[in-house]
């Protein structure tokens, strides 16, 4: 499946608890199918007091949300809204992620895939076997 979502981009939540959130992309989890937004899913883990640490303390982390719940957002008639993303081939071969309701590029172009020309390999010629001798 293609990514629609990259980071650094500008997303919504459209979907789940965090619904209409809205926050930068910080990473993306391929091997989880998720994405980390800046400010989004925020869980809080108490922390004990130690002798490095005697005041204890709370440390908030931003948790992944998987990216089918996420949408790029577009700025339209200067609302912010959510939208699909279609892919366009350059004539060079990079992609480029197009944001389907204003037409509009996101992001950069994604880089093309080397396709060098390998010069043909010249058959290797094979000695011929020596015929086996009666004994």
């Amino acid at each position: 499946m293609a990514r629609h979502i990259r980071k650094d981009d500008q997303v919504i939540v459209t979907a789940g608890a965090h619904k209409g959130e809205q926050g930068k992309v910080l990473a993306v989890l391929t091997k989880k199918d998720a994405v980390l937004i800046e400010g989004v899913n925020i869980h809080v883990k108490n922390l004990k007091k130690t002798p490095a640490k005697p005041e204890g303390g709370q440390v908030r982390t931003e948790f992944p949300i998987h990216w089918s719940n996420v949408s790029p957002a577009v700025t339209v008639g200067g609302k912010v809204v959510p939208t699909r993303v279609r892919f366009e081939t350059k004539a060079d071969g990079s992609k480029l992620r197009i944001a389907v309701k204003t037409g509009q590029p996101i992001g950069a172009p994604i880089k093309a895939a080397k396709v060098a020309a390998k010069p043909a390999k010249a058959p290797k010629a094979k000695a011929p076997k020596a015929a086996k001798t009666a004994k």
